[in-house]
């Protein structure tokens, strides 16, 4: 493996991982109090538009590491919506 391939893979491995101990969080607790409401709606199109744009090259590692960072992405954001609209969380930057 060269030294790219490393840097690579490393890179999408982090993405694809940095999301799931907030998802747990939430999981475990419900609580989105904390979150950002418009940074989740940002995050959701840019990983959408990452993973639209390796669909367009065709590239593997592209689509792979960002379909699944949308998997925690997207339940956080789910949840958080749902807690807004429930009043649970204000509607808030």
């Amino acid at each position: 493996m060269s030294s790219l391939e490393i840097v690579g893979f490393s890179a999408s491995l982090l993405s694809i991982l940095n999301q799931f101990p907030q998802a747990i969080k939430v999981f475990r607790t419900q609580d989105t109090h904390s979150i950002s409401l418009v940074m989740y709606c940002i995050v959701v199109v840019a990983i959408t538009l990452w993973l639209v744009y390796g669909i367009m090259l065709h590239d593997g590692p592209l689509i792979w590491a960002n379909a699944l960072s949308l998997v925690p992405i997207v339940y956080i954001f789910i949840i958080k919506m749902k807690n807004t609209v429930l009043g649970i969380d204000k509607l808030s930057i």
